[in-house]
């Protein structure tokens, strides 16, 4: 399998959910406690759902960026600032939505071998803090990309499910309908 095809379905099929999970507190909530969401967190040294939802779409785009060898544009590092700011200035959910539109609008527009160089190739993946780890291409979407991609996903479904918002298992993979087996629906 390509990376592209790993990465960029597996990315806009769960970007698609996280919105749901976001309209969906909309809709089950008045809007001042869906809009306090933002702010909610796991644990006092986690950060807010608003950083979680920016995180998610930094992880993703960072992948995109990097897998094509090319440098992050500046509204990366805007997003990036967003989402460390996220506890002092959440934005709305509103703005949570947008940005996880404009990430499906990139990864959308992406060509269909755009992350299919040779997957041993370099990649030094340096962290704020001076860490840098030496990987392939491969090695980087699976052990990094995905990896830090579903935890901020996880952890805005998890707070969005601490907070009462109503989300189940389909909530989470609605992308699998797609697949159902006619006729295999359980009467409810």
């Amino acid at each position: 399998m390509s990376l592209t095809k790993l990465l960029v379905p597996t990315y806009m099929q769960l970007l698609k959910s996280l919105s749901g999970w976001l309209t969906k507190a909309q809709a089950q909530m008045p809007e001042a406690d869906a809009e306090a969401l933002l702010s909610a967190r796991l644990a006092p040294d986690m950060f807010p759902l608003s950083t979680q939802v920016r995180f998610v779409c930094v992880q993703a785009l960072e992948g995109i960026y990097r897998l094509q060898g090319k440098a992050f544009p500046d509204s990366l590092d805007d997003l990036v600032n967003e989402g460390r700011n996220g506890g002092e200035q959440p934005g709305s959910l509103s703005d949570a939505l947008a940005r996880i539109d404009e990430t499906l609008a990139l990864l959308d527009g992406l060509p269909s071998d755009a992350l299919d160089g040779d997957p041993g190739r370099p990649i030094a993946h340096e962290l704020p803090n001076g860490m840098i780890f030496d990987l392939t291409a491969e090695q980087y979407a699976r052990d990094w990309a995905l990896v830090q991609f579903y935890f901020h996903l996880m952890t805005a479904y998890a707070i969005l499910r601490s907070e009462k918002v109503e989300l189940g298992k389909a909530d989470y993979i609605p992308h699998m309908f797609a697949y159902l087996r006619p006729g295999t629906m359980p009467e409810g």
